[in-house]
């Protein structure tokens, strides 16, 4: 029996509806409790609030989860939860801080030029779309959008669905408009962690992502799991980012940081025809070449203002390996290499009826399994 991804020493935060109200929630091993209904006890009025945001700015979480832990039993239980979005979202950005993805995807269309000359240097992001993130469990209707074979644009449904394996960064406390936040000082600015399928068309982004990213491709759906796992809890998994390799350049000053999390992540797929979901790869979120840190200094560095609740994703984890690729652009390698599933269908990119499950958890021997649940989408036409 697989241990649980929430322990006593997670005791992530969520939101659930409660007799049609928003309230904001733990979990502990199966059982999901009403931190709503317990802030009188926990002296935290920010836990009557309908979403994390007030709560996570005050920077306090580690003193309410001991409070938590001292009254647990006397916390109320809610019954066949409906889990919803976690935080007002007011911005959102996707970054691409996995070099391994990026080589990959730069070798099927620049092959001898897979990375531009900046990526070494500066973290790569986009704006992405804050009204269509969803929790998980929200299907995922196909997209349409303007795409281009042999002949002239067409609109017409994307032929290459895809999914993206990330981790999200939600931000507690912000910053004032014009002011950075150092590198040393970027994890107190976040709240915790839940993971992101930035689900990806990769057709129309084919012809639509040149001269300035990404746009429609990318803005029809972003699922995230329901649970946001706080910066305390993954303390003990705290680890240093991997040696920049010789002759790459050092960070420069503002972006200096080695703070990595030993965070496993593995992508799941059950077709329809399938009772059970196969995995189709497990990456490692340190193998990730720009570090949670570096994205917060980054994106602060000229003065943007984060707030609470924003959402800052990792881009595609993937590592080394194939077995270690987070999307089917790359483990299909742009469709030449279709995967083989155990019903005996194959799979280039997702077909109607998929479903996605992300799981990310850390383990190690001796210390506690903490987990972030799953972040599920099925695809539908």
């Amino acid at each position: 029996m697989m241990t649980s991804d929430f322990p006593i020493e997670n005791l992530p935060f969520g939101v659930a509806r409660v007799n049609g109200e928003r309230h904001i929630c733990t979990i502990l091993h199966d059982e999901v409790l009403d931190l709503h209904a317990a802030a009188a006890d926990l002296d935290e009025p920010t836990l009557k609030e309908p979403v994390l945001n007030a709560f996570a700015a005050k920077r306090n979480t580690r003193v309410v989860k001991a409070r938590m832990r001292s009254i647990i039993a006397r916390i109320p239980r809610i019954a066949n939860a409906e889990m919803l979005l976690p935080v007002d979202i007011g911005d959102y950005t996707d970054f691409y801080a996995s070099v391994h993805h990026a080589t990959n995807v730069g070798s099927m269309f620049r092959p001898d030029n897979p990375l531009l000359p900046n990526y070494k240097w500066v973290p790569i992001g986009y704006h992405g779309r804050s009204s269509s993130i969803v929790v998980s469990g929200t299907p995922v209707k196909r997209p349409s959008g303007q795409l281009k074979d042999d002949g002239d644009p067409f609109v017409g449904k994307t032929k290459r669905l895809d999914y993206e394996m990330e981790l999200g960064i939600v931000i507690g406390a912000g910053n004032a408009m014009g002011e950075s936040i150092a590198a040393a000082d970027a994890l107190d600015h976040v709240f915790g962690f839940c993971l992101v399928n930035d689900w990806s068309a990769r057709d129309v982004q084919t012809w639509e992502y040149q001269p300035l990213g990404p746009f429609l491709a990318k803005n029809f759906a972003t699922s995230i799991s329901p649970w946001i796992v706080t910066v305390d809890a993954l303390e003990p998994y705290r680890t240093k980012a991997a040696p920049r390799a010789e002759g790459d350049p050092q960070p420069l000053p503002y972006l200096d940081d080695d703070t990595a999390f030993d965070i496993t992540v593995e992508v799941w797929l059950r077709a329809k025809s399938m009772s059970e979901p196969v995995r189709l790869s497990r990456g490692n979120f340190r193998d990730m070449y720009w570090t949670v840190a570096q994205l917060v200094a980054h994106h602060t560095v000229n003065g943007c203002n984060l707030r609470p609740g924003d959402l800052l994703a990792s881009g595609t984890i993937s590592g080394p390996d194939k077995d270690a690729r987070g999307c089917l652009l790359e483990l299909t390698w742009r469709g030449t290499e279709p995967i083989q599933l155990p019903n005996g269908e194959t799979r280039r990119f997702l077909e109607d009826g998929d479903e996605v499950i992300l799981r990310g958890y850390c383990e190690r021997p001796g210390l506690p399994r903490i987990g972030f649940g799953e972040c599920k989408g099925v695809v539908i036409g």
